[in-house]
């Protein structure tokens, strides 16, 4: 019987994160709990370890993802790379031991040029959507294709030099699928191979390359000097994409139910609007605290308030928080017991 390499978030609990990773069992703890979680499936330890060992992925994983995405599909009611009602996900690593900074995520894997211009139209915002196509091209180059930070900075600085501005959250929508555009040529330039067009290469071979930096040489030194086995693998999470970049009423932010520091009680965290991902902890903008997201986002902020106090409650420690606000709704994307 073939083995199962993948299951959704709704099974199992955080005590399976020797097989659903760290990121994986404490999703699915967060959907028994029933807090607001976007949808998805986890890819097991195991399909990582196989990788690791043959430097295949496992014969049956294909079939696997194609069940796990018609599930998802059903779930969200939208379509994987359909232009018309389209589902994008992020995917994620996610090992036993928490790796921060170490591991790779891609996100608005299924967006296409087609997919953008849906977007911009049902949206009425052009700019969220070029901005989400390129930032899964940015993202697929330097991860998935190897792409050096430097080529995609150097078009990055062409582009702010052309608009005169200072950051790429400033960048017109017709700079931004401009520099989308120079961003795929850098990369077959770089591959010496065609970018690929469809979405489920772009989802396949992302994984692959989740798989793969298991290895990488700074995963390696972390985990040498935390002492984690190098054995374990990771699991890869793929998890329906919410929009921290939609409109004014969106961002993306993390929060700590204790002072990380010193343990004292009370919230700290921060928050960017219209932002997604890594924006928060990258540093191109500044964020705003949880007490200045309080003032202009009052309801989702005392919505923030009650989750964390139930997870901390739950997990009995400081929890270190990922959560998106979509148009004034609030996600929570992970969780962690904090370091």
């Amino acid at each position: 019987m073939a083995k199962q390499f993948i299951y959704p978030f709704t099974f199992g609990d955080k005590s399976k994160s020797d097989l659903l990773g760290g990121k994986g069992a404490n999703l699915a703890e967060m959907v028994q709990m029933g807090l607001p979680v976007p949808p998805g499936f986890t890819i097991t330890t195991d399909a990582c370890r196989e990788y690791l060992t043959t430097g295949n992925v496992p014969a049956q994983l294909d079939d696997q993802i194609n069940t796990a995405l018609s599930n998802l599909e059903k779930i969200v009611e939208k379509k994987f790379g359909d232009a018309k009602n389209p589902l994008l996900v992020s995917v994620r690593s996610g090992a036993k031991h928490s790796m921060p900074g170490m591991m790779e995520t891609v996100l608005n894997v299924g967006i296409t040029p087609e997919v953008a211009d849906a977007m911009a139209k049902s949206s009425g915002n052009e700019k969220f959507a070029w901005d989400s196509y390129r930032r899964f091209i940015d993202m697929f180059g330097r991860i998935v294709c190897d792409l050096p930070d430097e080529t995609v900075h150097a078009l990055e600085a062409v582009q702010l030099e052309k608009m005169k501005v200072k950051v790429i959250a400033d960048l017109p929508a017709q700079s931004l699928k401009e520099l989308a555009q120079e961003l795929i040529k850098a990369i077959e330039k770089h591959t010496k191979k065609p970018f690929p067009t469809k979405p489920i290469d772009h989802l396949t071979q992302s994984i692959e390359a989740v798989f793969k930096s298991w290895n990488s040489e700074r995963a390696q030194l972390y985990r040498r000097r935390e002492r984690i086995p190098s054995d374990l693998g990771t699991a890869v999470n793929i998890q329906s994409m919410v929009f921290g970049n939609l409109s004014d009423d969106s961002g993306t932010g993390v929060a700590f139910t204790r002072d990380p520091a010193t343990g004292e009680k009370g919230s700290y965290g921060d928050y960017l609007d219209r932002a997604q991902g890594e924006d928060v902890v990258a540093g191109i903008r500044n964020t705003m605290s949880l007490v200045d997201m309080s003032k202009k986002e009052p309801v989702v902020h005392a919505e923030l308030e009650q989750l964390m106090k139930r997870l901390e409650d739950h997990y009995r420690d400081l929890c270190d928080i990922e959560f998106t606000v979509e148009r004034g709704k609030l996600w929570i994307l992970q969780t962690r017991v904090g370091k």
